[in-house]
């Protein structure tokens, strides 16, 4: 879900959230909970509240790791006020109840707490970390935060500074301006289209009335998921989540977000930035998450970019010709479309030649698929990868967590490694047919290229 928090850490991720003896327990965890996933049992659970939940409990260590979402993000900020999830994800932290900012963060390092949130297009997360020992206390702080947070002008406009510090760095990094334009040019006139973290010019407008309109409309027992791994009983769990998040409405107010794909008929647009060299996002319309052939995508994904120094994107762009030093894609499902992306940076006057590289391997899987060496091994590594997404709680709450959200159920964990495997050759070279139609390659670079004359839409 890195994809939409394109800025790098929040304002109130900058500051140290783990106090030492927190942080000693996370080596404690990463070696208890080395074994494979499917030793995990997932149990679903409702409070006595009725807030459903899956919890994995494991009592080796005495800490406790909570993730939750809630439907929205960035994709129900108001027209003018964009950026608006992005700056309440800075600011349920900066005081809440009768604290103020600076005592409500003391607070948490006093009790070794980590709380942080942060927004995609589609939803609003939460992440909340406790000792055993501190976990009635650490749970008040986070009920206070979920329920009641302050927004107090000074806190408000600490955050704005900061926010608008990083949007003006952003605005002068070529690979961040490259996604923005991208998905301006994909997804024009629909909610995908407009930047999740604002400009400087919306964030300069919002107000501590508008962060609690969101919260208010956005923060509900309908649209809510969690997940809790860690030292906590199923009886413990319902109380804490009752506790939590009891007094939320039972219904979100949201605004309707319609299903889109990215524009067809391919677009090509340049952004001049005086930079060395030129970066550039590329991508088409992939297969949504539930779409039977969504596995055989991933990992066609692999064998053609995502596989790093193996990709066949890398061997002919970098390897064989040096024209870039990394060049990537990925295959990203979103609640209301899904995109298979990629990016190269290279000096401008290399980034034409890259690009039609790229094209042209476009060309060749989508005619012939890859070998079945290709398939095998990026099939080995897909698999033989996966437990390392579960080797710690908070791992192994993000995991379950996104599974939630893409509604799926705990069976996906046992089930996955054998629809990984199942993928055939046939799989492959139909999707690949299927997805790399280069006529609608959406192209967006910025720098000083030199190139044939762009495509606009």
């Amino acid at each position: 879900m890195i994809l939409n928090r394109w800025f790098g850490a929040r304002p109130a991720q900058l500051r140290a959230l783990m106090a030492v003896p927190l942080a000693a327990l996370i080596f404690a965890i990463i070696t208890t909970l080395s074994g494979p996933a499917h030793a995990m049992k997932i149990q679903t659970i409702k409070s006595p509240g009725g807030i459903e939940a899956w919890l994995v409990e494991e009592h080796a260590v005495p800490m406790m790791a909570m993730r939750f979402a809630f439907e929205g993000g960035s994709s129900q900020d108001p027209t003018g006020n964009e950026g608006l999830a992005n700056f309440l994800s800075a600011m349920l932290d900066e005081g809440a109840g009768d604290l103020k900012s600076r005592e409500f963060q003391e607070r948490m390092e006093e009790i070794s707490m980590r709380m942080r949130y942060e927004d995609s297009k589609d939803a609003f997360y939460g992440n909340f970390e406790t000792l055993t020992a501190n976990r009635d206390e650490a749970a008040k702080l986070l009920k206070l935060a979920i329920n009641n947070p302050r927004f107090d002008t000074d806190a408000v406009e600490r955050i704005r500074q900061q926010l608008q510090a990083a949007l003006a760095y952003a605005a002068r990094n070529p690979e961040k301006v490259a996604l923005n334009e991208w998905y301006a040019v994909a997804f024009e006139g629909h909610p995908y289209a407009r930047p999740s973290a604002g400009t400087e010019e919306t964030v300069a407008k919002i107000t501590g009335d508008d962060l609690e309109g969101y919260r208010k409309h956005t923060f509900a027992k309908d649209t809510l998921k969690v997940v809790a791994v860690g030292d906590i009983t199923a009886e413990q769990l319902g109380a804490l989540l009752d506790e939590v998040f009891g007094d939320l409405p039972a219904t979100a107010d949201l605004v309707a977000v319609s299903k889109t794909s990215p524009v067809a008929g391919g677009r090509e647009k340049v952004v001049e930035m005086n930079v060395p060299q030129s970066v550039a996002v590329f991508g088409l319309g992939a297969m949504e998450r539930k779409d039977p052939d969504f596995i055989p995508t991933f990992v066609l994904n692999h064998i053609l970019g995502g596989g790093g120094f193996v990709s066949k994107l890398m061997e002919e762009v970098r390897e064989k010709r040096g024209l870039a030093y990394s060049v990537y894609t990925y295959v990203y499902p979103y609640q209301h479309t899904s995109i298979f992306y990629g990016s190269v940076a290279t000096r401008n006057e290399a980034i034409g030649e890259s690009l039609d590289v790229i094209r042209e391997e476009f060309k060749q899987m989508a005619e012939n698929g890859p070998t079945q060496t290709e398939l095998d091994n990026a099939k080995k590594y897909l698999i033989g990868s996966y437990p390392l997404r579960f080797d710690t709680n908070a791992k192994i709450a993000s995991q379950l967590l996104g599974l939630r959200m893409d509604d799926f159920g705990p069976e996906y964990i046992d089930n996955r490694n054998d629809m990984m495997a199942a993928v055939t050759l046939d799989d492959v070279k139909r999707v690949a047919k299927r997805l790399l139609e280069t006529d609608d390659l959406i192209v967006t670079i910025v720098g000083k290229p030199t190139l044939k004359e762009a495509k606009e839409g």
